[in-house]
């Protein structure tokens, strides 16, 4: 029973690195574009690698309430939660904003001018989330609430982008086709993740109403945004999350 919290953990890394192989296993076909033909990379395994994302992100919520419950925390299943959390939330949301700049370039008439430079940015958003998680792990201060966004939040995010590509809710893909979106999600992610804001938790300390309704409020606008938003309601509630965090700042102390 003490190794069940590190057994979600590992569940948390099998479903990142089964999402990074379906993003990088899609299949090709042959298209003509100009009167010549190409090799055209199709993106549908993303929309397995972002399910595979919100699955890893219940094992991650699992695993440290189990921890708790159990009373078996301690430093090695902390360094493993991030080990994994960079892999999950830091790697493969990076490979899908990457597997969708290509794509957005695809719609360029320059596209074959494109170079892995223009494609790097996305790469940014692991290396971000590397760093967080390592001010996370010495960052006494984030016992109870954040402080910067967290990486499950801006995997689930980003994983919701295929998947708003694919059924267009409100006609929205569009916008995650556009290069310039994509650059400017990417450096807004960037920024959140390190940025000293203090951000909401969902670790309920009581059950005081007055104490809890910024939790309860975000919880209520996402039962309520789901059925109305489908997929865009991923985006919505992020940005609620951080409107509300900005507007009712939790407290922040060192332990």
């Amino acid at each position: 029973m003490k190794q069940l919290p590190n057994i979600l953990t590992l569940c948390n890394l099998f479903c990142g690195a089964l999402a990074i192989i379906c993003i990088l296993h899609a299949p090709e076909y042959r298209a003509e574009i100009n009167g010549a033909d190409y090799t055209i990379i199709s993106p549908e395994p993303v929309y397995w690698a972002s399910a595979l994302v919100v699955i890893a992100g219940i094992f991650d919520f699992f695993d440290g309430m189990i921890a708790r419950l159990l009373k078996v925390s301690g430093p090695m299943g902390k360094e493993l939660d991030s080990l994994a959390d960079v892999v999950t939330f830091g790697v493969v949301p990076g490979m899908i904003l990457y597997r969708l700049l290509r794509s957005a370039y695809f719609q360029q008439p320059d596209v074959f001018d494109v170079s892995v430079i223009n494609l790097a940015p996305a790469l940014l958003v692991p290396c971000f989330a590397a760093y967080r998680l390592a001010k996370f792990n010495i960052d006494t201060r984030q016992s109870e609430n954040f402080i910067g966004v967290p990486t499950p939040a801006v995997a689930l995010l980003v994983a919701s982008f295929p998947l708003i590509v694919l059924f267009n809710p409100f006609n929205l893909a569009h916008w995650f086709q556009n290069i310039w979106v994509l650059y400017i999600i990417i450096a807004l992610l960037c920024y959140l993740m390190v940025a000293e804001i203090p951000m909401i938790s969902l670790k309920f300390k009581s059950k005081s109403l007055t104490a809890n309704w910024p939790r309860f409020l975000l919880i209520l606008l996402t039962i309520i945004s789901i059925p109305l938003l489908q997929f865009a309601a991923v985006p919505f509630i992020f940005i609620c999350y951080v409107i509300l965090s900005v507007a009712v700042p939790p407290k922040i102390e060192a332990v």
